[in-house]
């Protein structure tokens, strides 16, 4: 660590040290930006999953570069369309054919039940997303003509894109915004000081927007694809969370030292050398954590990994090379009015100290308390549903959802998101029929054909996204496999087709579903090693490193549990996303383990001088404040991914939440003292601590 303390061994190291930094972000914003990759396909899911198969091979038909957006009439009043309106939803669509791609809209479809027309407008898709959204727009605005007693709403997938792009539209700069108000308040109150919570705020602020301009050339220089949206948000948030808590340890730290030490450099370095490895330890645990996410089958989840770990790696070093050369050029005062002075003592850790005395009297009570709260939260997710249709992913209900629901009232559910079959030409009729036998398919018709590859259009009975549509699918897949010489010609990346192939919007989601399980059979049990393995060589130690692991793993289950007890009977949500139980497991234990990793280096540090029960006591006592707030803060940030649109978003950010309070205020706080209490020793087995008062003296001293 003396490399690292040099950065503050004068003034002038110190002042250099923020100029480099300062010339660092400079570089970093002049870093050249490189073509963006294509995304692998509209799910990010790679060659192996049948609805990319698909994508692929529908690039080969002709008009592949088109997409329908369908254009949903219904009076306001629900009442059947008479014959006038019929009309007039006909000659007010007829307008509509400059903007279709072949400038050709085909005439209305009117519902069995006469409620609903439908039109579909085929759109150009082949100019990129800002394009289709512009299309659809002038779709809408073209729309307004119709009279007033219709209500036009359009739907299917450009529109979804559409509405996708739109409500992303200044959620960043919300959620910047209220993440650092929210952190300014939280320092403030931490602090209690009108100065200082400025610098660390000023500073990790810098290190968010520098992770951001970085991701721009970090994500495409690995080949993946960054979309933006969700990605940003966590990195941001998780930048915000970690950074802070970060500096929170070093100045609780700093100032300590302030009291043993006149000469400010002098704390500084003292206090880097005791912080610089729990913080390592802590980001090295999160980088690796959420670099697992590199082995997900999807590319979303491959953006997420590099984008935080980048922004892990830039909070590291704002909180031991920035953050450390800003305090000490500032001094003393700038703790005002509560300054730390030689000899003074603080007021902070009196309440957690008279916590770990109630704990260390009746450990095992306390320890079966706290675990049964755990496993009462935890039951809380047995009935807890997993899967959101298209229609349910928005937390504000966009034109194109509203559209699709009032089209499922009229029309088959299954007509928003049409799927698609690929066979060779010369088995079109053969698919065809299978298709038709298969129980939950509304329709089934011929589609576009190319010389090698031919579409069949299917619809289904069942909203996609749902249980319903699942088992269709399933059967689809299978029926269609099982039509001799169906295959169509494999497309590139695929080594060979034994069958038709089913993909499509809704068979994306499907197979979107079925990667996120594979993902989390596969990245669970790696992570929850790779924690393991950096607690090991941490503590040094077996015991304290597997009772850690499994109180976050328990904390993870309890919010899991806890937070789906609101998302029913609060917030209403139908389910939790495919994808919400690895992300929430994947930042939850890389991200809990942080406290426990802060308390128990703490521990250990002390128990060299006092032993292990008291050096818990006095862990406790000097870093139950900062912990307590680093937690609170955390959460609090991660709570703030609600601002952004898409209910997966909610979803993490308040299990995440939920999970990073539990691991601060009844895990770290009484379960790990409880268990180190009852253990003793035995906690760093096969290590061993011995008080420096128990150490023989060599003869002679």
């Amino acid at each position: 660590m003396s490399a690292l303390t040099r950065v503050v061994g004068s003034r002038l190291a110190a002042l250099l040290t923020l100029v480099a930094a300062i010339a660092f972000g400079a570089a970093v914003f002049w870093l050249p930006v490189p073509d963006n990759p294509a995304p692998v396909s509209a799910t990010g899911l790679s060659e192996q999953w049948q609805s990319t198969q698909v994508e692929r091979l529908q690039d080969e038909l002709p008009g592949s570069d088109v997409q329908p957006a369908l254009v949903v009439v219904s009076r306001d009043d629900g009442a059947p369309l008479t014959d006038a309106d019929r009309e007039a939803v006909t000659g007010g669509t007829r307008t509509l054919a400059p903007l279709a791609a072949d400038g050709q809209v085909a005439p209305p479809q009117f519902s069995p039940d006469g409620t609903v027309a439908l039109v579909a407008v085929p759109l150009a898709t082949d100019g990129g997303q800002q394009e289709v959204t512009d299309r659809v727009a002038e779709l809408r605005a073209e729309l307004t003509d119709l009279p007033a007693e219709f209500t036009a709403e359009v739907t299917g997938a450009p529109a979804f894109t559409a509405d996708l792009t739109k409500v992303f539209e200044g959620a960043d700069i919300t959620l910047l915004a209220f993440t650092a108000a929210v952190v300014a308040v939280l320092l403030l109150v931490t602090y209690r000081s009108p100065l200082l919570w400025m610098v660390p705020l000023a500073i990790v602020a810098a290190t968010e927007q520098l992770t951001l301009r970085a991701l721009d050339t970090v994500i495409p220089a690995f080949g993946i694809n960054f979309a933006g949206g969700a990605v940003t948000g966590i990195a941001s948030v998780l930048v915000f969370g970690a950074a802070t808590n970060y500096a929170l340890l070093l100045i609780a730290r700093y100032r300590e030292e302030l009291r043993r030490e006149e000469d400010r450099f002098v704390a500084m370095r003292a206090a880097l050398r005791r912080t610089a490895e729990p913080i390592l330890a802590s980001g090295g645990t999160v980088m690796l954590g959420v670099l697992t996410l590199l082995l997900s089958e999807r590319e979303l989840n491959r953006a997420l990994a590099v984008a935080c770990a980048t922004g892990i790696l830039l909070a590291m070093a704002s909180a031991l090379l920035v953050l450390p050369a800003a305090l000490v050029l500032l001094g003393r005062r700038l703790f005002w009015p509560f300054v730390p002075h030689v000899g003074s003592t603080g007021r902070e850790g009196r309440i957690w100290g008279r916590l770990g005395a109630a704990v260390v009297r009746r450990p095992v009570p306390v320890a079966v308390l706290a675990t049964l709260l755990l496993g009462g939260l935890a039951l809380g997710g047995l009935g807890s549903r997993t899967g959101l249709s298209e229609t349910e992913q928005f937390r504000v209900q966009p034109e194109a959802v509203a559209g699709a629901q009032t089209l499922a009232r009229a029309f088959p559910a299954g007509s928003t998101q049409s799927v698609a079959v690929m066979t060779n030409p010369g088995a079109v009729p053969e698919v065809t029929e299978a298709v038709t036998a298969v129980p939950g398919v509304a329709s089934a018709r011929p589609g576009t054909a190319g010389p090698t590859v031919a579409q069949v259009d299917v619809v289904l009975e069942a909203e996609p996204g749902t249980a319903a549509s699942d088992r269709t699918l399933n059967e689809l897949r299978a029926a269609v496999a099982a039509v001799p010489d169906s295959a169509p010609p494999a497309p590139a990346g695929v080594d060979d087709l034994t069958g038709a192939v089913v993909g499509g919007t809704a068979a994306g989601a499907y197979d979107s579903a079925e990667a996120d399980a594979q993902d989390l059979r596969l990245i669970l049990p790696l992570i929850l090693l790779l924690v393991a393995t950096v607690l090991v060589l941490l503590l040094r130690g077996l015991v304290a490193p597997v009772l850690l692991v499994g109180t976050v793993v328990a904390s993870y289950f309890a919010s899991l549990g806890g937070a789906w007890l609101l998302f029913e009977h609060v917030l209403d949500f139908p389910a939790l996303d495919s994808s919400v139980p690895l992300l929430a497991f994947v930042f939850l234990v890389a991200l809990g383990v942080d406290y426990n990793i802060f308390l128990v280096t703490r521990a250990r540090e002390d128990a060299r001088r006092v032993g292990t029960r008291e050096g818990m006591l006095s862990a406790l006592r000097v870093t139950g404040g900062v912990i307590t707030s680093a937690g609170i803060l955390l959460a609090a940030v991660f709570a703030l991914l609600g601002v952004l649109p898409l209910i997966t978003l909610t979803q993490i950010g308040i299990i995440v939440c939920l999970g990073v309070l539990l691991d601060t205020l009844l895990v770290r706080t009484v379960v790990v003292p409880a268990l180190t209490f009852l253990l003793g020793e035995r906690f760093w087995w096969p290590g061993r601590i011995k008080p420096a008062s128990q150490v023989e003296q060599p003869a002679g001293q």
